[in-house]
């Protein structure tokens, strides 16, 4: 196919423009926990970014296989981690619980054990609120399964069949809450993250991970019509929160994993550009950026995250959180109890202090955020970014341009702006090899062109074609 042709067809699968152009917050001292523009009430009543925060606890198994044979202690381990985390729940007077069931592969590749687990913790949640008026619901968050074909078949592997099976006979089964760590575009940007390659990251997020997202969001926005469940949304886990764990492990720059964060925004919000109302998921942390330009709530998590993942993030991230979670913790005994009901209990214990600060007025809730912030914000370019004044800025970049792959550099370019400016400033202070690489990403960034199409016929020939399938795409 001749250049000419390439570019026609690159031409007639554009897709249309980011549909925010103007922030729904605008001042950062309204990026606030427990409080969102545009709340969400849930079927037992909990009113996400309505005033209050609640606790959302995610859970697996312990080391474990999934099989016929071990179904029966599989069903077990979630019938106790959701009455022990809810008992708990009871006796801390806790105004409100989301559960999150995050599947593990076999649960997906066979929705009817997924489903089964929803209907063990659905019955339990009823059952609490039944008996002690306890709010609680339960996040569905199915797998994607398309991560393990490679090249993967975005829009025509088989293995979407299940996963769409399980978003919607799990909605009928108590699921009220639907969300995804979708992975479209991962495929790319797996090298591309060890390699500190921005623009291919630009590629694989504001180009791959946009077309999957509209593809994916239309069908799960569907299934929630449908059944009468809220569509929550969609985290950059694979990509932004794989940049921070590698960048924990000093396998990449702490700078790079930043800007990783701001460019997954521009993917992540298609979800609500598809209808997606929130609360938005919790692990790739780019919510906050998607909480200001769509005023939606979200769901964040931090210190209790660590028995996942370490992370510069601990108090930083609670700043504007509406729920306030742990990441997986492994259905375990430790000295106090099972580890859900002992993080249930940690994660109540941040959400009572941030519900004192929301009663008692806007001054407290300013004074507790700002020593959230302030204790992290200089100690990581990662946490930099996350401070409300910070995010303001860069989402504020983020929706200024007329495409997609715009957005996502004038938004790491404002990201690195930040940086610099607090190095100069002395508050913070990285090593030579950290600043050694901003002026390259600079460069790297400043090369993309607006237009899509021009990106997009720039890049393909840099891009080994054999990981990944171009009509998957829609390209």
């Amino acid at each position: 196919m001749n250049k000419s042709l390439i570019l026609l067809k690159i031409l007639i699968t554009l897709i249309v423009d980011m549909k925010y152009k103007n922030l729904v917050i605008t001042n950062p001292s309204e990026l606030i926990f427990g409080q969102a523009p545009h709340p969400v009430e849930t079927r037992r009543g909990l009113k996400i970014g309505g005033g209050q925060v609640y606790a959302e606890l995610n859970f697996t198994l312990p080391m474990m296989s999934i099989n016929n044979d071990t179904l029966p202690d599989v069903y077990r381990h979630y019938r106790e981690i959701a009455e022990g985390a809810l008992t708990r729940a009871v006796e801390l007077n806790s105004q409100g619980v989301v559960l999150e069931l995050e599947t593990l592969l076999e649960m997906t590749k066979t929705p009817q054990i997924g489903i089964e687990i929803v209907k063990i913790m659905n019955g339990i949640c009823e059952d609490f609120y039944q008996k002690h008026g306890l709010k609680s619901e339960i996040r569905l968050t199915p797998n994607d399964l398309r991560e393990f074909e490679r090249p993967a078949k975005q829009r025509t592997s088989a293995l979407l069949d299940p996963m769409l099976e399980l978003f919607e006979k799990g909605a009928l089964a108590g699921g009220d809450l639907l969300s995804i760590e979708s992975t479209g575009g991962k495929e790319v940007s797996d090298e591309a993250l060890l390699m500190c390659d921005i623009k291919t990251i630009v590629f694989a997020l504001s180009v791959l991970g946009v077309r999957d997202m509209r593809f994916l969001w239309k069908k799960i926005k569907a299934v929630a019509d449908k059944n009468g469940k809220i569509a929550g949304g969609d985290t950059a886990c694979g990509f932004a929160n794989t940049a921070m764990v590698l960048a924990e492990q000093k396998c990449i720059p702490r700078v790079f994993a930043a800007l990783v964060r701001v460019i997954s925004v521009v993917r992540s919000i298609v979800a609500i550009e598809e209808g997606a109302t929130g609360p938005h998921k919790d692990c790739g942390y780019e919510g906050v950026f998607i909480k200001a330009i769509t005023g939606i709530p979200i769901s964040m998590e931090g210190k209790t995250a660590a028995c996942a993942h370490l992370s510069p993030l601990g108090n930083i991230a609670a700043a504007a959180a509406d729920l306030w979670s742990n990441e997986s913790v492994q259905n375990i005994k430790l000295l106090a109890g099972m580890a859900p009901t002992v993080y249930l209990e940690q994660l109540e214990y941040d959400v009572r202090l941030m519900n004192e600060a929301l009663k008692a007025g806007k001054l407290e809730t300013r004074i507790l955020q700002k020593l959230l912030v302030d204790s992290d914000i200089y100690t990581d370019p990662q946490a930099l970014i996350l401070a409300p004044e910070n995010v303001i800025r860069i989402s504020n970049a983020l929706i200024k341009g007329d495409t997609y792959v715009a957005n996502a550099r004038n938004g790491a370019l404002e990201a690195i702006d930040i940086i610099e400016e607090a190095l100069q400033s002395g508050k913070l202070k990285l090593s030579d090899l950290e600043t050694g690489y901003l002026p390259v990403l600079r460069d790297d960034l400043n090369s993309i062109p607006d237009k899509e199409s021009d990106f997009i016929e720039t890049m393909l020939p840099m891009l080994d074609q054999s990981k990944f399938i171009l009509s998957e795409y829609g390209l």
